[in-house]
């Protein structure tokens, strides 16, 4: 994965400046005469790629619609996962989820 330390952002107004300045590291003719062949093969030697998806295999699915639910849980369970920040519902579904995961590979074992 890329360190956090080398992420650079910049606006498309900084970049083209740079772009006009001559400040970019990039060989964009080099970039532009190379063959699928050798981008793949340089995408294929990069260190940051190692782990990252094909995407050429990738099956989109659609995420199945959440249900609306009202439940009461102990007060102390709620705070904690509130306390966690922004995402905490999604985080109490994580949890379940595990858990479901879970009892239906016991319950096939079984």
């Amino acid at each position: 994965m890329l360190k956090k330390g080398r992420i650079v952002k910049y606006t498309a107004e900084e970049l083209a400046e740079k772009r006009k300045t001559g400040e970019t590291h990039s060989d964009w003719a080099g970039a532009a005469a190379a063959t699928r062949e050798e981008i793949e093969a340089q995408v294929a030697a990069d260190p940051d790629e190692a782990g990252m998806v094909d995407w050429k295999s990738v099956a989109i699915e659609l995420p199945k619609p959440k249900a609306d639910l009202h439940m009461r849980l102990d007060r102390d369970v709620l705070d904690y996962f509130r306390s966690t920040g922004k995402g905490y519902q999604t985080r109490i579904n994580a949890v379940l989820r595990s858990y479901v995961k879970r009892m239906r590979r016991d319950e096939s074992s079984a």
